[in-house]
């Protein structure tokens, strides 16, 4: 039986007595590759950084294998959503790469051979290693987001937290990088916040809708039902020509 990587029991968050997210239950198995989808707003980037340890709950528990979310901080690597890096500040490509392995090696510390090594395998599986002694400033957005990409993956996370990967880099990059996560699957758990609804199901093991509340779907196919659990609105998936599309039907006055 699958350790469970990640539980989350009755997790409720509050922003100036909002509610972000309500109630959310839910156990991730190790190795699991999980999506989670859901409208702009409904909480999701709120639930990556509660796992993560950089909020904390107003009401429930968090554990990672069995530990607080700083207890494992270094289990976990992280790609955020946004990439709006100082770009004035003059550090390098493979500089940014080397911060995956603070965990590891410390702060104040040296970087060691073997630090290096896994900065460079990391940033030759994100296609940048080209780009090493490039000032991450002279970069574009999507050439940064390949960066942070690298920088998790040197931390050799046993769990991976990607807040929309693909959102600032091309097609062809999109296909690798989700081919890459499905490699590293084999190894390690992957939870991934995304639109690329059509994309991610054929790649995933289990699905999470959330809008505030969470549905979780033992199962990599998304359908109409958790489309609609999520977004409260109509949503139709198409593929075809090998691009995927996602085209949202008329709303129905009715379930508004």
């Amino acid at each position: 039986m699958a350790l469970a990587a990640i539980e989350l029991n009755r997790v409720s968050f509050f922003y100036d007595n909002h509610p972000i997210l309500t109630d959310v239950c839910m156990t991730v198995a190790e190795r699991d590759f999980l999506a989670i989808i859901g409208p702009n707003g409904s909480g999701k980037t709120t639930l990556l950084k509660i796992v993560l340890g950089i909020l904390k709950p107003g009401q429930g528990s968090v554990k990672v294998f069995g530990k607080t979310p700083s207890e494992a901080a270094g289990m976990l690597g992280y790609v955020p959503q946004d990439t709006g890096l100082n770009k004035d500040f003059p550090i390098s490509v493979l500089d940014v790469a080397l911060m995956g392995r603070l965990g590891h090696s410390g702060r104040g510390r040296r970087y060691t051979a073997e630090d290096r090594e896994f900065a460079r395998t990391a940033l030759e599986k994100a296609g940048m290693w080209g780009y090493r002694d490039r000032l991450i400033g002279k970069l574009s957005g999507g050439q940064r987001q390949r960066v942070l990409i690298a920088r998790a993956l040197s931390a050799e996370p046993a769990i991976l937290l990607m807040d929309e990967p693909t959102a600032s880099v091309d097609a062809q990059f999109q296909t690798h990088l989700y081919d890459l996560l499905k490699e590293l699957n084999s190894t390690i758990t992957i939870i991934v916040v995304s639109h690329d609804m059509s994309v991610l199901s054929g790649y995933i093991n289990s699905v999470a809708c959330l809008n505030q509340t969470l549905f979780y779907h033992d199962g990599g196919e998304i359908t109409d039902e958790m489309l609609h659990s999520a977004y409260q609105c109509p949503v139709d998936l198409i593929a075809h020509g090998g691009v995927p599309h996602r085209v949202l039907r008329k709303h129905d006055h009715e379930d508004s």
